[in-house]
Order: structure tokens, then C-alpha cells, then sequence
């Protein structure tokens, strides 16, 4: 793909013609023209000067603006067909006492207009931001022009803030919000400094793994060379650029970080990764597979008992005990009258003789296994959703801020005991297909359970496919693939 397949395109007649129109500047040459680009369009639309051939394709919209304080009444404007979000243009005009903006800023409008037409370079779809609007933004009246920049900034501010896909809009498995951004008030103040389109372009991440991914889809999109036969990689990179825009800003400098994608834990102290060890994640089944999510690790029960939900009593248990008749005395299980059972704690128990207590919404805990020989296993995909720590008590030991043998004591008594920690820990349990590594690679791994084209396309105003692997490239399976890395230039 070129530098500029995901953005629309001007005619260079039409843009000549435009320039030549506008009494108040010189007419432009056709090199002048194609470089200005957006910049040109912009200028030209916002000031109302605009190709005598620009078509009205698209019916008129209701009941055309006297001024903004229209605004004022609610409602939702529409332009050429496309809603506005009334909400959050009334919350920005009353900051400037419903006074157009754009009209008397025609540079700044520009600026501003090349901005959102280039959020391809994060991988964002320009067309959520009204993009083929923008470009023959001059067929509307003033005051639709006005308020169709006003609101594609605005919409872009909040995907830069917090992501590109609306958290109403996020699968329910998908739990991760940076701090709350007031975008209207982000564009008020950035209207009277010194670089106004900085400080909005500010709200994107600026993490190690954010600019190698951009850099990434650079290269991409002008055109560098790819592996033959190599599958498409905007999926990937727009995918995990947009779970970089779902996390906080300032990440908390002690924190426990689980990849799924990666299988590995990673502790964080003052920023620094000080312990990792590997983990077992959920299945590759929808109703197995781990969630996005943040949680605060409160403390850790010892010896804990295993409350089994009902949907896997009656998915696993209840199969088990047709056939076996003793299973449920043999493995401690005893069945509750709601349909869950529980088994007593024990070495031998589901939860092994630790489970770190972090509430949230999934039900989903890092805990023991008495399964360690899994963990030797490349394809750790085996739960049911919980996350199965390799090394719990050396992470108990960590996060308690004491002695391994003093964890080690309190387990052999078999007592079971809740160990609130000093210090809650938050901990994120993120799905991540691309992240740097120490060296500032990009490391790259299996998209196994299949997020990243599902996110790429809600990343689009229209879902597109991504392009297939050349023929006779094998299709890369998600249980077998060997995790890579991607170097950048």
C-alpha cells in the first residue's frame, strides 16, 4: 500500500481551479497545489472559495443554522448526512460563547484540518473524522463548514485520548479507559497557545511501543520493501496501536503487567521490570479466552478453596462424574445447590495453595496450578480465562515485600489465611500482539485468539479486509507459530 491509500485523494485540477478563484491569494502552480494538500483544501473551503464543479451529491440537510447559539436548543447537527455529536460541540462553543472559531483562523484551520486528514499515521481511518467531508467542505454554508471541522477535531482529540473505538462501543471483554479527557477543553486552551495542533496531536501516547508501531505503519505506507508473500501487517499494527491509546497515561511506576499474547508476567518496580515469569492463559475458545482489564492486586488467599462457577461444573464436572462415579470424592469437589461446586484447598486443588485477590467484573485471578509441567509448553492457551502463575510464591514474596521462606511457612500449614498486602499493586491484564522489547525491537506474537483484524475493522468507518498472504503461503497458525520480532529502520 502507498503513503496514501488510506486517505481520500483531490483532483489537482480541481485544487488549481480553487486556488485560482480565491482573489484574496495568487494562484497556485500544480507542484504549489499537490504539496499543500490538505493544507490547501482547508484554506480554500474554510475562506469559501471552492471548485465551480464540486458536485452536490448528497441531499440538503434540515433545517440550516442561523448561528451557533442554534446550539443551544440540543439536537444533534447534521451535515451532508453525517450526525454531529451536538454534546460535545455545545460543550465547546459555551467555552466560547458560541462564537464561530474557523472563520477568522484560516491558517490555523488549515493546520488543523492537515492534521486530522493525516491520522492515518495512527492508524486511525480518516473518514471517522469526516475526512471526504473535508475535502469539498466548501458546497456548505459557513456555518456547517464551522462546525464540521469543530467536530472532527474534537472526535479526533477524543480517539487520540481514548482510542478510536468508543468505550460503548468496545466488546465487553475489552475493560481497559485512560485517565477521562474533557477534549472540548483541550481545544479551548490549545486555540490560544502556541502550538494548537501539537497539543491536541499531545494526547496520543507517547510510550516506547506507540512510536515503534507509527514508525512501523511509516514504513509501511511508503511503500518499504515487505517479506514476499507476507501477510498484511496494518492489522497488527493499527490493533495494537489502538490498546496502547486504551491505557493510561501515566502508567503507575509499580504495577504487574500480563501479556496474554506474550504468556508472560512481568513486575514492574519504579518503572523497571525487576521479575517475569511465564503463565498460563485462557483457551482459544470465546467463552474461555482472557480479558482486557485493569484491577488493583489487594492481597493473596493462602491455601484457598476453589469456588467453581456453574458454567464449568456443567461444561466440565458434571461429564467427568457421568463417567466416574468416585470424581468428585477423589479431587475434594462437593456440589453447591446453585449449580457451583467447590474443592477443598489443597496441593492438588484447582487453584494450587495461592490465589492473589483482585477483584473485578470477569471473575478472572492469577493463581497457582498444580500443573507445572505445562508451563514447559509453547502453546500455554489451556484455561479457563484465569491466569496460571508459574512462580506465585516468588510473586507473593515480591508483592508482600517478604522473605520466599516465609510464604513458603505459611502455605505448609495448610491453614487457609487472606494476606492483605501493604501496598495494593495494580495489575493489567492486556492483550499485546506487538510491544518493544529491551532493545527497542518490536516483538511480535501470534494473534491466537484472532482481536486484531476484528479491531482493525472497528477502527473503520467502512470495514475493510486485509490482504490475504501471497499463494502458497502457509497461513500462520496461532498454536504453533514461534513468537518474531520486527526491527525498525
Amino acid at each position: 500500500m502507498g503513503a496514501t491509500d488510506c486517505e481520500p485523494k483531490p483532483a489537482a485540477g480541481a485544487l488549481r481551479r480553487t486556488a485560482e478563484r480565491c482573489p484574496s491569494r495568487p494562484a497556485l502552480s500544480r507542484r504549489s497545489v499537490l504539496a499543500a494538500g490538505a493544507a490547501a483544501v482547508a484554506l480554500s473551503t474554510l475562506s469559501g472559495c471552492a471548485s465551480p464543479e464540486a458536485p452536490l451529491t448528497t441531499p440538503p440537510d434540515p433545517e440550516p443554522l442561523d448561528d451557533l447559539a442554534h446550539l443551544r436548543r440540543g439536537g444533534d447537527p447534521i451535515v451532508a448526512g453525517e450526525v454531529l455529536d451536538g454534546t460535545l460541540l455545545r460543550r465547546f462553543y459555551a467555552r466560547r460563547g458560541f462564537e464561530p472559531v474557523w472563520t477568522t483562523r484560516p491558517a490555523l484551520a488549515a493546520r488543523f484540518a492537515e492534521s486530522v486528514l493525516r491520522s492515518a499515521d495512527h492508524g486511525l481511518d480518516p473518514d471517522l473524522f469526516h475526512a471526504s467531508l473535508l475535502w469539498r467542505a466548501a458546497m456548505f454554508p459557513p456555518l456547517r463548514r464551522e462546525l464540521l471541522l469543530s467536530h472532527a477535531v474534537l472526535a479526533y482529540a477524543e480517539a487520540l485520548s481514548a482510542g478510536g473505538v468508543p468505550a460503548g462501543r468496545r466488546l465487553p471483554r475489552e475493560d481497559l479507559l485512560p485517565e477521562p479527557v474533557d477534549v472540548a477543553a483541550v481545544l479551548d486552551r490549545a486555540l490560544e497557545s502556541a502550538d494548537p495542533v501539537g497539543v491536541i496531536e499531545s494526547l496520543a501516547p507517547a510510550t516506547e511501543t506507540y512510536s515503534a508501531l507509527r514508525e512501523a505503519l511509516r514504513r509501511h505506507r511508503s511503500g518499504a520493501a515487505a517479506a514476499p508473500g507476507a501477510a498484511d501487517p496494518r492489522p497488527l499494527i493499527a490493533a495494537n496501536l489502538e490498546r496502547q491509546r486504551w491505557l493510561p497515561r501515566r502508567l503507575p511506576a509499580d504495577r504487574v503487567w500480563v501479556n496474554v499474547a506474550d504468556q508472560r508476567l512481568v513486575v514492574y518496580r519504579d518503572d523497571r521490570p525487576v521479575f517475569t515469569t511465564r503463565v498460563i492463559v485462557g483457551e482459544e475458545t470465546e467463552r474461555k479466552q482472557s480479558p482486557e482489564f485493569q484491577a488493583v492486586i489487594e492481597g493473596a488467599f493462602l491455601n484457598p478453596p476453589w469456588i467453581i462457577p456453574a458454567d464449568i461444573v456443567a461444561a466440565e464436572i458434571l461429564p467427568k462424574l457421568e463417567e466416574d462415579p468416585e470424581f468428585l470424592a477423589r479431587n475434594g469437589i462437593a456440589l453447591r445447590p446453585n449449580g457451583e461446586a467447590e474443592q477443598a484447598p489443597g496441593p492438588l486443588a484447582g487453584l494450587g495453595v495461592i490465589m492473589f485477590d483482585m477483584p473485578n467484573r470477569f471473575d478472572v485471578y492469577l493463581h497457582d496450578t498444580p500443573d507445572k509441567t505445562a508451563f514447559d509448553r509453547e502453546n500455554r492457551r489451556l484455561s479457563n480465562g484465569c491466569i496460571r502463575v508459574e512462580k506465585p510464591l516468588h510473586l507473593a514474596a515480591l508483592l508482600m515485600g517478604e522473605p520466599l521462606e516465609a510464604i513458603h511457612e505459611r502455605v505448609a500449614t495448610g491453614e487457609t489465611v487472606r494476606k492483605p498486602l501493604r501496598e495494593p499493586v495494580p495489575v493489567f491484564v492486556l492483550y499485546h500482539t506487538a510491544f518493544t522489547a529491551k532493545d527497542g525491537r518490536l516483538e511480535i506474537r501470534p494473534d491466537f485468539y484472532g482481536r486484531d483484524v476484528t479491531l482493525w475493522r472497528r477502527l473503520h468507518k467502512h470495514a475493510p479486509e486485509p490482504r490475504p498472504p501471497a499463494a502458497g503461503q502457509a497461513k500462520t497458525s496461532g498454536r504453533d507459530a514461534r513468537p518474531r520480532r520486527l526491527a525498525p529502520r
